[in-house]
């Protein structure tokens, strides 16, 4: 088996893999920056590259039961979220398709202006 293609954004404000700085984000994709992951704070993003994506399941979170699967970066295998696949209460649905990345997984890569 090969090595896999990366994506690299074109941003200069991205977020990248804490273990191998693969790039994950940019910073725009950032819908949400108030949100809890399994290692405390974490972003709800509407886009990520260069992650892959596990196994779905039911899973018991602070705002209900939803549907999810595990993502991990695909270069090293580091975990660093989860994808909201389905969410059972309406109010809930907004996050569908979204993916919480948690903050203590990634890093600022690159150049940030101020």
């Amino acid at each position: 088996m090969g090595k896999r293609h990366q994506i690299y954004l074109p941003d200069n404000r991205i977020y990248s893999c804490s273990t191998c700085h693969s790039h994950l984000l940019s910073h725009s994709s950032v819908v949400s920056r108030a949100f809890q992951g399994r290692h405390g704070s974490a972003y709800l993003v509407g886009h990520v590259v260069n992650v892959a994506i596990g196994v779905k399941e039911e899973r018991m979170l602070l705002t209900g039961m939803h549907t999810v699967a595990d993502i991990s970066c695909s270069v090293c295998g580091t975990r660093i979220g989860w994808k909201y696949l389905h969410a059972l209460e309406e109010s809930q649905k907004y996050k569908e398709s979204k993916y919480i990345v948690e903050k203590a997984k990634i890093a600022k890569e690159v150049i940030w202006d101020s």
